[in-house]
């Protein structure tokens, strides 16, 4: 890091940058440096890379890296030395002179006789060298006495006026200042010179008499003695000794007459000018001898040796101690402030004495070096190893490579050798330049700071100038008195005289590098350790040059020959740099003609004779001029009259005053020698020169004629390879390359137009963006780079574009609102430049109220869409906008309209839950005003759709009402439903909600009429003809619910389940319509209950293994005790069914499938049906109901037909005759009995009456409960069918019991199980009587009877082919008109029936089921059937069977269960 004027640091205490010495003027801090590790790795490198910058100061400071801590390896123990006296007050050059002055007055009068006392004026010293200074300056004394300026010089001189100190310094002057002056000009020496001829010429005075007078000085007379002195001039009457004035001639006035105690002369004192008013006390000399004594040149100021010597211990304990004391505190708490100010003052000051002592110019040689070096006893730590061969050991700097001190064999202590600086507070070094005008560095080991002052190079002559100006007294004496080390300025006096002054405090572990000709000064803060020494650059050769030549003008001595040191280096050119031998080549050519100048002078004068000498094997002290003190290597001249003595080719007329042609010119090489080796110098540097003028024209080429980057990094390779020297020219070149280098990939980077994504969205500036300006002066800086870049024309491209964006966008922000889409595009555009354009903001801003305008106009153009939460959103989002008028004008409107829909949007809400609910008109007025409102309100269109529900509901209402039919439950119930979503009063609804509960309660009362507890089954399917039969197995199946249609497909007609029977009785829109899908219910009920019947008793007569057969409720083997079903005719084991322990009468017992209900009595449900019909509803269940008690009162007519007919008592005399057949009538007792019960089911059974006790009937079979179902072949198929009616009836009947009591009266309890019989024509013959008589009693045709004859008369063969599916229509409509005769014969009050009941026994129903075991179900338009000619009488599927319609129609066909039967018995 480099600090061009850092703030000074010190440990013991800080400075500013600028600096005040007591006085008005400043002192600026010189540069600091602070290089990393890689620069501070060569330190000559370092040093050439900051001279720049640091020789315009003349010193610099540079501080190591932290880590870079060398050890001190100085023998504290060995090292002593005798340091030097320090005056302080002799050191400045102006206070020198003072006291210089002063000590010519104090010296002029002792020897006058009398002791100088410097009055004091206004109780301060007078300064006598000012105040005769100033007199001088204003004519001398006369002029100002004559002109009354006494005042003024008083003034001047710092006195307040108005005080008379004009005229007390008048009188000092004159006592003290005037007699000098008048000594000085010389007017008292030149009249007494003349007196003193004459009066030696005339007198004829002794030496005896002078001696003899010398005891008469200060006015004293012998006791006995006189002068006379004649009145008359020139006239001498001597009457006794002879004692005259030697200004006068006369021997009068003895008491007044003086005589010099030097040389013995008498004076009058009123004759001596100026004349003296009292006889001198002292010793007096006359004007002669004390111009002798006054005009003695002056000893060479220097510094005195100590008497003392010390060590560094014991110097370091006085140096602290004198600090201590004087400034009266802890050495380490002074300010260096305060030790700064002080020191100038004390060296200003001719009051105060203060004394110091310097250990200065210590011989490293002799005593060691602080820094480490081979070679001595020291012992280091491997760590420390390395600051031995460190550039920066100032033991090595010297002597490397890049210093051309290195090719001077001498060791020059203080140039090649260090030297040390042992300091104590106030010791100073003064103001000088280094030998040779050469470069120095100074290390400060350790200790407090030491403060310096340095003036550049440039400004050597004009510091000599103003020095020489302000004390020129000293430079008469003393010519090189700069060059002696003893003279200091204040800076701030130089500063006032324009010379440049900085200054550093130096502080431990801190270098302090002086450059060429740089002069500088300081002095130390206090006890401290510092070592210097001096090392010469490449650069520094043409100075060094220049030093010799104003060394000889000054006749100053020279360390070292600098044309001895050049020709030593030309002498290894072959291993020089080639830098070093450019320079040195260049050097040696001036040396060359230079020389070859001055032979042909010394030639010219007479000087022939010649000789080879080697200048180089004497001591310098023996080749030095004689006249200028120059070193001579190169040539010489010399005398034999004066052997030993030589000069230089410019003085060679010094040398004696023998003829020229005595004189031998010495030389040390021919002017022939020199050439070729500048040759060979020329030959090393001439690659490098050649490589330089190539740098050179390419860096300083036109712009036609400039040339690639390439070709400048081709430059550097070159330099590279050839490992040319790191120079300005090189660092230069490789500075603008990198410059280049740079600005190209910053011009790419701005041709490749892609601005980073993060910036596109206006997120800020991005760090390394150029501004329009600066892309302007970026190209300007292109087109003025010493090459040439591809990218500089495309870059002007881009500048043109870009500045044609910026007039585009200038145009556009100045329209009022430009679009979207134009901003947008222009923003686009600008994504290919990577360049801070500062309408970009503003772009954006406006692009953001565009957008949001036009979103604002799209949201309300669609007045449906524009939501509440749209519009706070375009709000909240417009409110972030940077304002615009438009945009305000937007956002008011936006604003208005959001608080009128809020307001609405509430108030639609507060409508909707308003309690009590509002009327429909109340509610369609609001609904008006919302309409009014361009924006959506989803509680308005919800208050909107209310009202609309609302009046639906309504008119739905009022049509149901006008309409002359019975509404159905669900259409109530779903009115119901939607009158209660509806947010709006309805004054239909409370009556709907009572005709439903009304309903409801019907519903229930029915369910407690009929179901039984914890019945499995509903309401609905008690009531309806079941349709379930056939489809139960173990478990009963769940109730499906109503799926839905697929689309296309309409709804079947075939009522395969509750569900579909449901359905299609709310679908039916009059009673009619569910009577007749309830009759056809019926049909299905019967018919598959006859299979099932017929399925369940082929099972019981088969003659299938037990262990294949499954029956029951647990689907397992049969096993005794079973029990039948009267009504499925299945088989159930009593310990898996509810059955009575004790059977009382004849009994009849229903499985659980069959027990449905509680069978109410028919007085119980015929007000049911009443209440119905007064609430005026229609529901599944009322019109089940109905249908059901219209089938009651059916089967009622026809069980009394049945009743009052004979033909029961045929079937009775069958059943008394033991026609009763049981399959394990056989093996009744080998079959184990079952008593475990696994699930008790609920069944239904009844009792006969009491007098059916002597006639129940017990079979001693496995149904070992006693009980025994009717067989089928016992009784006709109109009463089988007419008892299977009876127990699907959920009603109880009078006339089931009757018809069970005639079939079971006049029988023992016990029938006999071995009989049997097939013989059913005498049975059938008697059911045909019994029907024949009651048709007869109730008057039916003859038709009808043989109807009834024709369905009971077994076959004895029949085939069934080719059966039709559709049942007459005029069979239909006869038995509607029988029932509905029936229904009137029986006056019966109920509702006339929608659908009569007729008997299909003999029907050729398509879903006729056939009983084979393995049945093919087949299908087609023609199915062939064939008649068992068996006991069953079953018909069969020819193709389940195995036969043909040929064998049918041929031979007789017995089941397989006929065939069992037959081969048992």
């Amino acid at each position: 890091k480099i600090f061009p004027h850092p703030p000074c640091l010190s440990n013991m205490g800080g400075g500013g940058r600028i600096r005040y010495l007591g006085e008005t003027e400043l002192q600026v801090e010189c540069p600091v440096f602070e290089p990393s590790w890689e620069e501070f790795a060569d330190p000559f490198a370092f040093i050439h890379k900051i001279r720049p910058i640091a020789e315009q100061t003349g010193i610099c400071k540079v501080r190591p890296p932290p880590d870079w801590q060398p050890p001190f390896a100085c023998d504290v123990d060995k090292l002593h030395f005798t340091p030097r006296i320090q005056r302080l007050n002799e050191l400045e050059a102006q206070t020198r002179v003072k006291l210089n002055f002063l000590d010519q007055i104090a010296k002029f009068w002792e020897l006058q006789g009398c002791t100088l006392k410097i009055p004091h004026v206004e109780r301060k010293i007078l300064d006598l060298f000012q105040l005769n200074r100033l007199v001088a300056e204003e004519g001398g004394f006369d002029l100002v006495c004559k002109e009354r300026k006494w005042t003024k010089i008083a003034i001047r001189m710092g006195f307040a006026p108005g005080k008379a100190v004009g005229s007390h310094i008048r009188a000092h002057y004159e006592r003290i200042l005037y007699p000098y002056n008048l000594f000085q000009s010389g007017a008292s020496l030149l009249v007494s010179g003349v007196c003193a001829t004459n009066i030696k010429m005339e007198s004829d005075e002794t030496p005896e008499a002078k001696t003899h007078n010398l005891r008469r000085r200060m006015g004293c007379t012998p006791a006995n003695g006189k002068w006379h002195l004649n009145s008359q001039f020139g006239n001498f009457l001597l009457q006794v000794d002879l004692y005259v004035c030697l200004l006068c001639g006369s021997g009068n006035d003895e008491d007044r007459l003086l005589l010099c105690d030097g040389c013995d002369d008498s004076y009058h004192t009123f004759c001596l000018i100026p004349p003296l008013h009292d006889v001198p006390k002292g010793d007096w000399r006359c004007p002669q001898c004390l111009a002798q004594e006054c005009n003695k040149p002056q000893e060479a100021f220097g510094f005195e040796q100590a008497a003392r010597d010390y060590t560094l211990r014991t110097f370091g304990e006085m140096a602290d101690a004198f600090k201590s004391d004087y400034f009266n505190m802890p050495v380490h708490m002074v300010p260096t402030e305060l030790v700064e100010k002080e020191f100038w003052r004390l060296v200003s000051t001719i009051e105060e004495d203060v004394t110091v002592e310097y250990g200065a110019d210590i011989a490293s040689k002799e005593f060691g070096s602080g820094f480490p070096v081979r070679d001595r006893k020291i012992k280091l730590r491997p760590e420390e190893e390395e600051y031995l061969d460190s550039g920066w050991n100032l033991n090595n700097m010297p002597v490397m490579e890049q210093s051309v001190l290195a090719h001077i064999t001498a060791d020059i202590c203080g140039m090649k050798l260090p030297w040390l600086y042992v300091g104590m507070c106030f010791s100073s070094f003064c103001w000088h330049i280094e030998d040779h005008w050469s470069y120095s560095i100074n290390y400060l080991h350790w200790g407090e700071p030491k403060t310096w002052y340095g003036a550049p190079g440039y400004a050597a002559e004009q510091l000599e100038d103003v020095m020489k100006k302000l004390a020129p007294e000293l430079f008469v004496s003393q010519p090189d008195l700069l060059h002696q080390l003893v003279t200091i300025m204040n800076p701030n006096t130089l500063m006032a005289h324009g010379v440049p002054v900085y200054r550093t405090n130096q502080c431990a572990g801190e270098f302090v590098i002086t450059f060429p000709r740089a002069y500088h000064s300081g002095f130390n803060q206090g006890f401290n350790f510092a070592e210097a020494v001096n090392f010469c650059t490449v650069d520094w050769l043409p100075l060094g040059r220049q030093c010799v030549e104003h060394y000889r003008l000054l006749n100053r001595y020279c360390v070292f020959s600098h044309d001895e040191m050049i020709c030593k280096m030309a002498s290894k050119a072959d291993v020089l740099d080639v830098v070093v031998a450019s320079t040195v080549q260049k050097d040696m050519a001036i040396m060359i003609e230079d020389e070859k100048a001055l032979r042909e002078t010394v030639l010219k004068l007479g000087v022939t004779d010649s000789e080879r000498m080697a200048f180089e094997m004497l001591p310098d002290d023996e080749r030095q001029c004689i006249k200028c003190k120059t070193t001579c290597f190169m040539s010489a001249v010399y005398c034999s009259c004066k052997p030993g003595l030589l000069v230089c080719l410019y003085h060679v007329e010094d040398l004696c005053s023998c003829p020229t042609f005595k004189y031998t010119l010495g030389y040390r090489y021919k002017l022939d020698d020199l050439y070729p080796m500048m040759n060979a110098l020329k030959l090393r540097a001439e690659s490098y020169n050649e490589w330089a003028s190539k740098v050179n024209e390419a860096l300083e080429a036109k712009i036609n004629n400039k040339r690639s980057l390439i070709n400048f990094k081709a430059l550097i390779e070159e330099s590279e390879m050839r490992k040319f020297p790191d120079n300005d020219l090189l660092r230069h070149l490789r500075l603008v390359t990198q410059d280049a280098d740079k600005c190209a990939s910053v011009a790419q980077q701005l041709l490749n137009g892609k601005r980073q994504t993060r910036y596109r969205s206006g997120g800020g500036k991005s760090p390394n963006q150029l501004t329009v300006n600066e892309l302007r002066l970026f190209v300007r800086q292109l087109y003025a780079l010493p090459c040439v870049l591809s990218q500089t024309p495309l870059l002007k491209d881009l500048l043109n574009r870009v500045e044609a964006f910026q007039q585009h966008s200038q145009k556009l922000l100045s329209e009022e609102m430009p679009s979207a889409a134009e901003l947008q595009e222009l923003l686009n555009v600008s994504f290919e430049f990577d360049v801070d354009l500062p309408q970009l903001a503003e772009l954006r801003i406006r692009l953001e109220q565009a957008r949001w305008l036009e979103d604002v106009q799209q949201a309300c153009l669609d007045q449906s869409a524009l939501t509440l939460d749209d519009m706070r959103r375009l709000i909240d989002s417009g409110v972030g906008l940077t304002p615009h008028s438009a945009v305000e004008k937007a956002m008011a409107k936006l604003q208005e309209l959001l608080t009128v829909s809020e307001h609405w949007d509430d108030k639609a809400r507060n409508l909707i839950k308003a309690r009590p609910r509002q009327s429909v008109s109340s509610l369609a007025a609001a609904v008006k005003e919302i309409e009014e409102i361009p924006a959506y309100l989803p509680n308005g269109i919800a208050l909107k759709d209310a009202v609309q529900k609302a009046k639906d509901w309504l008119q739905e209402v009022e049509a149901l009402q006008a309409g002359g039919r019975v509404p159905v439950l669900d259409t109530l119930v779903e009115l119901v439903a939607r009158g209660h979503s509806i947010p709006v009063h309805l004054d239909y609804l409370p009556r709907l909600e009572s005709l439903v509960a009304d309903v409801q309660a019907w519903k229930e009362c029915a369910a407690n009429t009929f179901l039984t507890e914890n019945s499995p089954y509903s309401l609905l399917e008690v009531l309806s003809p079941r349709c379930d039969i056939g489809t139960l197995g173990l478990k009963r199946k769940q109730k499906k619910l109503k799926e839905p249609v697929p689309n296309g497909k309409k709804r079947g007609t075939r009522l395969e389940s509750l569900c579909d029977l449901e359905r299609a009785l709310c679908e039916s829109k009059e009673t009619a319509s569910a009577m007749a899908a309830l009759g056809e219910a019926r049909l299905k009920e019967m018919e598959a209950l006859r299979s099932l019947r017929a399925a369940n008793e082929g099972k019981v007569l088969s003659n299938e293994d037990d262990a294949e057969m499954k029956v029951c409720l647990c689907q397992k083997e049969p096993a005794a005790p079973l029990i039948q079903c009267e009504l499925c005719r299945a088989v159930f084991h009593t310990s898996c069914v509810s059955v009575p322990s004790i059977f009382q009468g004849p009994y009849v017992w229903l499985c659980p499938h069959c027990h449905r209900s509680e069978k109410p009595p028919l007085e119980k449900i015929l007000p049911l049906l009443a209440s119905l019909q007064r609430i005026r509803v229609r529901l599944p269940e009322g019109d089940a109901l109905r249908y059901m008690i219209e089938r009651t009162v059916n089967w009622q007519h026809r069980a009394q037909q049945m009743l009052y007919s004979g033909n029961l008592k045929l079937i009775q005399d069958k059943i008394g005759s033991g026609l009763l057949y049981n399959r394990w009538q056989a093996t009744a007792y080998q079959l184990p009995e079952t008593n475990k019960v696994s699930q008790t089911i609920d069944a239904m059974s009844f009792s006969l009456p009491h007098d059916w006790d002597n006639r129940t009937m017990y079979l001693h079979s496995p149904f070992s409960s006693g009980q025994n179902c009717i067989p089928f072949h016992a009784i006709s198929a109109e009463l089988d069918e007419l008892l299977m009616e009876a127990h699907l009836l959920q009603v109880s009947l009078p006339e089931i019991q009757e018809l069970y009591q005639i079939l079971f009266t006049k029988h023992s309890p016990v029938l006999q199980t071995e009989q049997r019989s097939l013989c059913l024509g005498d049975g059938v013959g008697s059911v045909e009587r019994k029907l024949k008589r009651r048709f007869e009693r109730e008057g039916f045709c003859g038709e009808k009877r043989a109807r009834v004859k024709k369905l009971r008369t077994p076959k004895k063969k029949k085939l069934k082919l080719n059966p039709s599916k559709d049942l007459s229509n005029s069979k239909l409509e006869r038995e509607r008109e029988r029932l509905f005769e029936v229904q009137r014969s029986s006056e019966s009050h109920l509702l006339p029936l929608d659908m009569s009941f007729s008997e299909q026994e003999d029907s050729e129903d398509e879903d006729a089921i056939c009983p084979a075991v393995n049945c093919l179900q087949p299908e087609g338009d023609e199915v062939d059937w064939v008649q068992c000619d068996g006991s069953c009488n079953q018909w069969f599927h020819q193709v389940c069977v195995g036969i043909s319609p040929e064998m049918a129609e041929k031979e007789d066909y017995i089941c397989i269960s006929c065939t069992g039967k037959d081969s048992q018995y």
